[in-house]
């Protein structure tokens, strides 16, 4: 079946912030009483214990941040409960509210699997236990596929906190795993940026010249401005801050016919732009210039803004009009890293 316009693309999504803080409490509430588990049930005593009722959980995830580097720190705080027991019950659910209320017809799932391993595993089995986790969420969303039938696949991130042997690892899962994984990105404070630029430009070119598929969170603060990373990626994650620093930078994104993954919400919950208006020159100057734009949610859940009304905020607000907007929505599943369509073929994809 081939479904009209009103069906999206979303390539840059992560799984910590993926899931509604409702879904994540009510896991929580589960496991306190599971003592089958007792890991599972002691973390989420914990957790209840810091926050007794959802209402002060849900403020805790969906709170604005002075900083990038703040606003991370709410990922850190939930990746600990998405284990490999828990990541089917986290994976249905997202795909279940992208399919009914988005009307997602592709998704990239981004997200560090090293994040996600028990404390104390021995460094050895890292890349097994790795391995496991990218094979769960596969599993699970293959198992889901006949009531949610979303184009499915995954992005393991590297981290600018992570040492570079563990960076090298996630690596290593990615190339191992080829079906499973379509992409890596490169995340993590900007600070941490430039304390192992070294590093991560030696990994990312590796990774580019094993002909992997390549996207960064780039340019999102006037701190993580590094353009030799611009070169070697396929995406930009963010990269607000070309339009808005280093327009001349623009020619040479269009001719590598990049795209900008451009998150709305994000840049006001993290401090880096207060309104609408700002935004208005980065998505004036990439359509003047030829710069495809995908607007993509980033942690829908933690900002309870679902990708339809990222687009009809930008409507609403004059960013851009009805035209752009469907041009926006298509480069979506032009820059898709796995869609196996054509833009117009939107579910008929198996």
């Amino acid at each position: 079946m081939t479904v009209g316009t009103r069906n999206y693309a979303e390539l840059h999504l992560h799984l910590g912030g993926a899931v509604l803080p409702r879904i994540l409490y009510t896991h929580l509430e589960r496991a306190k009483l599971d003592r089958s588990r007792p890991d599972a049930q002691q973390r989420a005593v914990a957790m209840l214990r810091r926050f007794p009722t959802f209402e002060k959980f849900e403020r805790r995830l969906t709170r604005p941040s002075a900083t990038l580097t703040q606003y991370l720190e709410a990922h850190r705080l939930i990746e600990p409960l998405q284990t490999i027991e828990t990541l089917p019950y986290f994976i249905n659910r997202l795909l279940r509210g992208a399919y009914v209320f988005e009307n997602i017809a592709y998704l990239e799932l981004r997200y560090n699997p090293y994040f996600r391993l028990p404390k104390g595993i021995p460094e050895v089995e890292s890349v097994e236990r790795m391995e496991e986790i990218v094979g769960t969420i596969a599993q699970t969303a293959a198992a889901a596929h006949r009531e949610f039938p979303i184009v499915f696949t995954k992005i393991l991130c590297l981290d600018s906190r992570l040492p570079r042997a563990v960076n090298e690892r996630i690596f290593e899962v990615a190339r191992a795993m080829p079906k499973e994984v379509a992409a890596l990105d490169l995340a993590g404070p900007d600070e941490a940026y430039q304390e192992q630029r070294e590093d991560l430009l030696a990994l990312m070119t590796q990774a580019r010249d094993a002909g992997m598929k390549l996207t960064a969170h780039l340019y999102e603060t006037p701190d993580g401005c590094i353009p030799e990373f611009l070169e070697l990626v396929d995406r930009i994650g963010h990269g607000i801050q070309i339009p808005l620093l280093e327009p001349r930078l623009l020619a040479k994104v269009a001719r590598r016919k990049q795209c900008l993954e451009v998150c709305p919400t994000t840049y006001f919950r993290t401090g880096t732009i207060r309104s609408y208006q700002e935004l208005k020159p980065v998505f004036r100057q990439c359509f003047d210039l030829g710069v495809d734009i995908a607007v993509c949610s980033d942690n829908s859940g933690f900002h309870n803004v679902r990708l339809p009304l990222e687009f009809e905020r930008l409507l609403t607000h004059g960013v851009v009009d009805f035209r752009q907007m469907e041009t926006i929505r298509e480069n979506g599943f032009r820059h898709a890293f796995r869609w196996p369509g054509r833009v117009d073929d939107r579910r008929s994809v198996s």
